[in-house]
């Protein structure tokens, strides 16, 4: 299995580097991209949950404002609260720390209007997974464990592949549990939130492969690389959705892995830093210094100078 996830994980780079060679992308092209994530990932995470509204129906709900004849209000609200809460998400795709607030906010911003008394606060009661053998957390013990997986998330956000942060971040806020409701979907957020911070594209699991997903998560428990594995391979149809979308529009470009890409600007500039080099190649910081690490570790390039002031130069 480690050596099915390893050949994941390359075939979710090589995916991802083809994607960025059409990049810089124009505006229309990102706010439709956008969109189309944004129905995508709510009428997928709410079908999971129940939702009994359609891709279409959800669409409509969304961006037209309108209610549909005979759906539950509950199932309207789950729609838009899912869609305010991607636009929050997508808002923290930059580079700025994620804080417990944050995760606070998502929640809020997916539950105020079915519940606004419970909306972005923690459970005060115990709950109990239905199928699941394994215990959540205690009442007492949420706050603490929400405030170490946001500090674990930090800590390791540039240095762990990021579709292995993405799965483990589910997995971990998940095991929590800490809203009385509406936790698979903010794992679900919090897992792509990861993936976009990296510079890749989101994983949509769709309702089809609820049984799979719940049995690998559950498996989870004791062995999260079936999960992890799982993940990689939604990761990779978005991707390729993505690139048979693009390549049916947009001219295909020459693509340079962006470990050359990085070798060819250090040549070329020496002494650059990682916020400049990240400025040149249109990348997040966090995926310039997960690949200058890799460089880094195999010898290519090394750092001169002391933290802020040094810059690379090819060894």
């Amino acid at each position: 299995m480690g050596d099915t996830l390893q050949n994941k994980l390359k075939e979710c780079d090589r995916l991802q580097q083809q994607l960025w060679g059409y990049r810089p992308l124009g505006a229309e092209t990102l706010k439709s991209l956008k969109d189309y994530y944004r129905i995508g990932l709510t009428f997928t995470s709410n079908a999971i949950e129940g939702n009994s509204l359609t891709e279409s129906e959800t669409k409509v709900v969304v961006e037209d404002g309108l209610t549909v004849e005979g759906k539950p209000l509950k199932d309207l609200y789950e729609a838009t609260g899912h869609a305010s809460a991607f636009d929050f998400v997508y808002s923290l795709a930059k580079d700025k720390p994620l804080e417990e607030s944050d995760i606070l906010t998502i929640h809020k911003l997916f539950y105020e209007k079915i519940d606004v008394s419970k909306a972005g606060i923690y459970r005060k009661v115990p709950v109990f997974i239905s199928g699941s053998k394994y215990a959540v957390s205690p009442v007492d013990k949420i706050e603490n464990r929400i405030s170490k997986l946001v500090d674990w998330y930090n800590n390791n956000e540039n240095k762990i592949h990021p579709v292995i942060l993405a799965a483990q971040m589910h997995k971990r806020f998940v095991f929590i549990h800490p809203f009385i409701d509406g936790n698979g979907r903010l794992a679900r957020l919090l897992m792509n939130l990861a993936l976009m911070r990296n510079d890749y594209n989101i994983a949509i699991i769709p309702q089809i492969m609820r049984s799979e997903y719940i049995s690998v998560l559950e498996r989870a428990h004791s062995n999260d690389t079936p999960f992890t594995v799982f993940i990689a391979d939604r990761v990779i149809a978005t991707q390729s959705d993505i690139l048979r979308l693009f390549s049916e529009t947009i001219p295909q470009p020459d693509i340079l892995p962006l470990e050359q890409m990085l070798q060819d600007t250090i040549l070329n500039n020496p002494g650059i830093n990682a916020p400049a080099l990240a400025l040149k190649l249109a990348r997040s910081l966090r995926t310039i210094q997960r690949y200058l690490r890799t460089l880094s570790q195999n010898g290519i390039i090394e750092f001169r100078g002391v933290a802020k002031k040094g810059g690379y130069y090819i060894k």
